[in-house]
């Protein structure tokens, strides 16, 4: 039996989305945003003035049509080296620029209701909301209640956080209520728990994830940790993950897609920094037994660049994974096939500090080289499925 691999990485959009008008960052649409496009273009531009070469160097991704995939998505012109890998670009069809949505419908399953927002405004929460997260925290009261970055919501709250024990809560242009508090000084179990205990209420409402933000330091000093933890609704129909499982397969995950799938259909999950889940990924290409799925999310694409709009950060991160995706190229056995992919964008030339709506790039190892074509996001489940020898739902369609 064959194995696969299916390895996202979080935000990294090749633009063109045909719907991207109706989202916005701030007042301004998302139309025109690329995040590797404009990547490519500041790296062209930010090194040449450096006196370096201007390229983006990610040669591993390239070859399995990682610029191909750009070109066909939104046709920005790009190096197009010989080809080792099969290359698509996927277009959404559920509503919405969130991590719930793209990765649901890439396991197959295309949200099936419209997920509820927070409004821009302050307060943004209802007052029952927020009423019952602080008994949920045992305080008085909540900080913040409003959209925001979440760096910024702890360096604007973190002190009065401390003084007073009142947890800060948040939002952004996702489906998402955000929990941020000190594990020192509030509790790390503490702040789980009371994530936990609003997440059935937030549900029911149709907000997507309700998210542990935890962070440490001092005053003027104050650094998220790792210990996030995503507590988001679970799939209201069977995913890819269910697939697998259901046919007898071992399911691994890594990074959040524990959380994102409420661990439906998965048997192990391993967490942590970015580096530290490529280590992961790298013993499970090792030492996954024939038929398994593996299914990987690498978040700090998004979280620290994509969010932050820190281009050269971004673009140093996609050279590091490159350098690593040729480690994990090399070790393939025979058989298996590996997917890359994205479940939406974060363009960091972008206005504002949210999400954005474009296509995503879908890169194919062990399955030949050439062109597959536009694609919908659940056409990944279909194909991986197809590869596994397992029966697939949902309305995806094998691209092999």
């Amino acid at each position: 039996m064959m194995r696969a691999f299916l390895v996202v990485m979080d935000s990294v959009g090749i633009g063109g989305a045909p719907d991207a008008d109706a989202y916005f960052n701030g007042d301004l649409p998302d139309t025109g945003a690329n995040t590797l496009g404009h990547i490519m273009q500041a790296c062209a531009e930010g090194r040449a003035e450096e006196g370096r070469s201007g390229a983006l160097n990610v040669p591993n991704l390239a070859s399995l049509g990682l610029f191909h995939a750009l070109t066909l998505a939104s046709g920005m012109e790009a190096p197009s080296p010989k080809l080792s890998g099969r290359f698509a670009a996927a277009t959404e069809v559920s509503k919405g620029k969130d991590t719930p949505s793209g990765h649901w419908e890439l396991a197959g399953l295309p949200v099936p209701w419209d997920w509820h927002y927070f409004p821009d405004t302050h307060p943004a929460f209802p007052a029952d909301i927020s009423a019952k997260a602080a008994e949920l925290a045992g305080t008085t009261g909540i900080l913040a209640n409003c959209h925001g970055s979440g760096t910024v919501m702890i360096e604007q709250f973190g002190t009065e956080h401390v003084e007073t024990g009142f947890p800060i809560c948040y939002t952004s242009a996702d489906s998402v209520f955000q929990i941020a508090a000190h594990e020192e000084h509030f509790g790390l179990d503490r702040l789980y728990d009371l994530c936990k205990g609003l997440a059935p209420i937030l549900h029911e409402m149709k907000v997507g994830r309700v998210i542990a933000r935890p962070f440490v330091g001092e005053p003027g000093n104050f650094t998220r940790t790792p210990h996030r933890k995503d507590f988001a609704i679970t799939p209201p129909s069977s995913v890819l993950t269910n697939w697998a499982q259901d046919a007898g397969r071992a399911v691994y995950a890594v990074g959040k897609i524990g959380d994102i799938f409420s661990m439906t259909g998965i048997d192990e999950v391993r967490k942590g920094p970015d580096a530290t889940l490529m280590e992961h990924l790298s013993d499970w290409v090792e030492t996954g037994e024939d038929g398994s799925l593996t299914f990987a999310n690498f978040v700090e694409f998004d979280s620290e660049y994509g969010h932050r709009r820190d281009i050269s950060g971004y673009a140093r991160h996609l050279e590091w994974f490159d350098v690593e995706l040729g480690k994990l190229l090399a070790r393939l056995r025979d058989g298996d096939m590996l997917v890359i992919t994205a479940d939406h964008g974060n363009d960091p030339s972008w206005s504002g500090t949210d999400h954005t709506r474009e296509r995503v790039p879908v890169l194919v190892a062990g399955k030949g080289a050439g062109e597959i074509g536009q694609i919908a996001f659940a056409d990944v489940a279909a194909s991986i499925a197809a590869h596994l020898n397992i029966p697939a739902q949902g309305p995806g369609r094998s691209f092999l």
